[in-house]
């Protein structure tokens, strides 16, 4: 049983990404095996996990997730001395109506799995009223273990002094206290953070952040509050869609759960990357195109004119099946319109024209049954995933690919849609489910 830690926050934006990375650079550098994971369906931080400690990180997710899953995929922990997760959003965040595994939050997994929360407080504009939010998250849930606090962006010696004294009066360890830093933050855009392939200067960043958190938390402090829970289950990592599988992947489609990729490749399936950026073709070998989720609207005018692979994606879309996920399921269609309002031509295999100009936001959990086969998924399988996007469908012309519904059961406009051996949908698929 490998021992772990939930980091997790009150709520977005306080910081708990930057001190994910320390931490997980600070403990390598320790010589530790630390095993990352990312608590529900972020596709970008776990790329940034793997850049700080060197091993792949995972994303689990008690909503989307069956029981089984989530231990097969906890159990890549193995040979690991420390599991470190990242919660998302706030620890106790999650929908309205949970489904049958759980809702979502952070919470959930850190008590399923018995992994104490590091409660990562933004101490702006506070002082011993930082306990009193800190007591009210441990005592919201009393079977959720809770390992303490790390404080972040405090102002001075005397302000951390008087956090410090608040949270002695609670009873509340205090595991570090971070001095406000201006400079140690990740760039962002419209989907969360940037690309980890696109940071500037990644490597130096996150070193940066581990002499950081090396300076301001105690890390034989963080080590032994490390817990953990036995693995139940016998489950396995999803089955491929095919045997071979060209997959897109640059800066333009990266968004595919790396627990998918785990999945097909030990189940014998051979993934074959190529990049649309590069005008590359997917090999004619693959028994399957798949076009991951990413930012084509950032890229529209480099995928327009990339004729040699929207060619070979045509040639491929003849006899074999091409599914493509929010992003690429956009460059399927017949044309793109950037923020500017210049529209782009797409890849024309399904009578769908979206727009980026139009932004509105598309968020939250999906529940799909599939109306017809997708690639070796049959027709009338029950996926579970998540949408988030902010481009618009502004004309579609195809047959409805899955009855889509949201977390709390209402029916979602965007189906998806199918053409001949061309499917597509907005919905990032987690998980097969029973």
């Amino acid at each position: 049983m490998t021992p772990g830690l939930l980091i997790a926050a009150p709520a977005s934006g306080t910081g708990k990404t930057t001190v994910m990375l320390g931490l997980l650079r600070a403990l390598a550098q320790d010589g530790l095996a630390v095993q990352p994971f990312k608590s529900g369906p972020d596709y970008i931080d776990p790329a940034f996990h793997r850049a700080a400690c060197g091993r792949p990180s995972f994303n689990l997710d008690s909503w989307a997730m069956e029981p089984d899953l989530i231990d097969a995929i906890a159990a890549q922990a193995a040979g690991a001395d420390l599991i470190l997760a990242e919660g998302s959003m706030g620890l106790f965040d999650g929908v309205a109506r949970a489904g049958a595994f759980g809702n979502g939050a952070s919470a959930d997994l850190a008590r399923r799995m018995g992994w104490p929360v590091v409660l990562v407080l933004d101490a702006s504009g506070q002082a011993q009223s930082a306990a009193a939010m800190a007591l009210g998250f441990r005592a919201y849930d009393p079977a959720l273990p809770f390992a303490g606090v790390i404080l972040n962006r405090v102002a001075s010696a005397r302000h951390e002094s008087l956090i410090r004294k608040g949270m002695e009066a609670m009873g509340i360890p205090v595991l570090g206290a971070l001095p406000r830093r201006g400079d140690l933050v990740l760039p962002e855009r419209h989907l969360g953070l940037v690309q980890a392939m696109e940071h500037p200067d990644l490597e130096r960043a996150v070193t940066d952040y581990a002499a950081f958190i090396r300076q301001h938390v105690d890390l034989a402090a963080i080590r032994a509050s490390a817990r953990g829970a036995a693995i139940h289950g016998t489950g396995r990592l999803p089955d491929p869609p095919a045997q071979t599988i060209a997959m897109a992947s640059d800066a333009a489609f990266s968004f595919i759960y790396p627990h998918l990729l785990e999945g097909w490749r030990r189940a014998g399936a051979l993934v074959l990357p190529f990049s649309p950026l590069a005008d590359e073709a997917p090999s004619p070998e693959a028994d399957l195109v798949w076009l991951p989720g990413g930012y084509p609207e950032l890229h529209a005018g480099a995928i327009a004119g990339a004729g040699t692979f929207l060619s070979g994606l045509a040639r491929h879309a003849q006899t074999r099946p091409v599914h493509g996920e929010c992003g690429g399921y956009m460059v399927l269609g017949q044309s793109l319109i950037d923020k500017n309002g210049h529209s782009h031509r797409m890849a024309g295999l399904l009578g769908l024209e979206t727009s980026y100009a139009r932004r509105k936001m598309h968020l939250g959990y999906r529940h799909a049954e599939l109306l017809a086969p997708v690639a070796g998924m049959a027709g009338g399988t029950c996926l579970r995933g998540h949408e988030f996007h902010y481009s618009t469908i502004i004309a579609l012309n195809d047959e409805p690919l899955a009855r889509v519904t949201d977390a709390n059961g209402d029916e979602v406009a965007e189906t998806g849609s199918r053409r001949g051996m061309v499917s597509g949908s907005f919905f990032h698929m987690i998980a097969q489910v029973s």
